[in-house]
């Protein structure tokens, strides 16, 4: 099968399309013949070694496919570990969710990580109250668009989006932000008092860290919650300290979207569930990002570690 592997850590140039033998899936397990790939930010982390769960080499990057299994069935995918950018997928069954006739690849993608993930910072990390402000980074992104949504058909008071370009920001006040802030603002703090009508916030839903996450921690109102799900710029935020949260009680939580099979009560499958009837009933939407071929794997990094791109980067494995 066509895949791509990568022997040696770094960026984007150690991301190379090769042939490998196919995979076999053991008991539990779903081989999946894979009609589009997602791709995910946490992938350039796997790719330079830099994720929270270790990477070994030689590996197969990716965790979400969409296709079909042997019996026909349309499925998409978490993958456990990699393998995802390849002609052919392993799952496992808890992992693996049956797609209905009228959700597309693209939107099927876009739910089982970026949809779960805005899904679990919402509900299960800031705790999202009826009227609460909500604050979204990098609302053009994967995560974001969806959050902006999600917020909007939940109850949110006022939805704040911040993003790096006019289009970005255009396509954030689209999806039903009421505002939308330049990310690169100097004093991010003041730009979201002012965009919340001079008070402080109550949600933040922040990837990005460094002085974006500090920034947004001083902005926070009275039992306000950030809730930090990835690191972006590589930089450490340094306002997470006793003192600061005490400051004006707020809270900070982290949330990796693995630790979502270790809650009772099939929590994943119950997202994955909710999303798909936002979905269907045109409460939410998917925002491409662009389709690349497999073996420009490499491209469709280079666009996403340069914060260029919108919503949901797709690969096609049969190019």
């Amino acid at each position: 099968m066509r895949a791509v592997q990568v022997t040696e850590f770094g960026g984007p140039e150690v991301l190379v399309a090769v042939e490998l033998p196919d995979p076999q899936a053991g008991p539990g397990e779903v081989l999946i013949e894979v009609d589009r790939i997602g791709v995910n930010y946490a992938d350039t982390h796997q790719a330079e070694n830099s994720y929270l769960s270790p990477s070994k080499l030689p590996l197969v990057p990716g965790g979400e496919v969409v296709g079909r299994t042997s019996e026909g069935k349309r499925v998409v995918a978490l993958l456990n570990g990699g393998g995802g950018y390849a002609q052919l997928a392993v799952g496992t069954a808890p992992m693996t969710i049956d797609v209905p006739d009228d959700i597309d690849d693209l939107t099927a993608l876009s739910f089982i990580v970026q949809g779960v993930t805005a899904w679990l910072l919402l509900r299960k990390s800031a705790h999202l109250e009826q009227g609460d402000s909500v604050v979204v980074h990098a609302a053009a992104g994967g995560v974001g668009t969806i959050a902006v949504q999600l917020a909007k058909a939940w109850g949110a008071g006022r939805v704040i989006a911040t993003a790096s370009s006019e289009s970005k920001r255009e396509l954030a006040l689209e999806l039903g932000a009421d505002v939308a802030i330049d990310s690169r603002a100097e004093d991010m703090t003041a730009a979201l008092r002012e965009a919340n009508g001079g008070k402080r916030v109550d949600v933040v839903l922040d990837m990005t860290g460094g002085a974006t996450t500090d920034q947004s921690i001083a902005a926070l109102a009275a039992f306000g919650r950030l809730a930090f799900y990835g690191m972006a710029s590589r930089e450490q935020p340094k306002a997470i300290e006793a003192r600061n949260l005490l400051g004006h009680s707020t809270a900070v939580a982290g949330m990796w979207l693995p630790h979502v099979f270790s809650l009772p009560g099939n929590v994943f499958g119950r997202a994955m569930t909710e999303l798909f009837e936002l979905a269907q009933a045109g409460k939410i939407r998917a925002v491409t990002g662009g389709e690349y071929a497999l073996s420009d794997a490499r491209g469709a990094h280079e666009a996403l570690r340069s914060r260029s791109t919108v919503g949901k980067l797709l690969l096609d494995p049969s190019r």
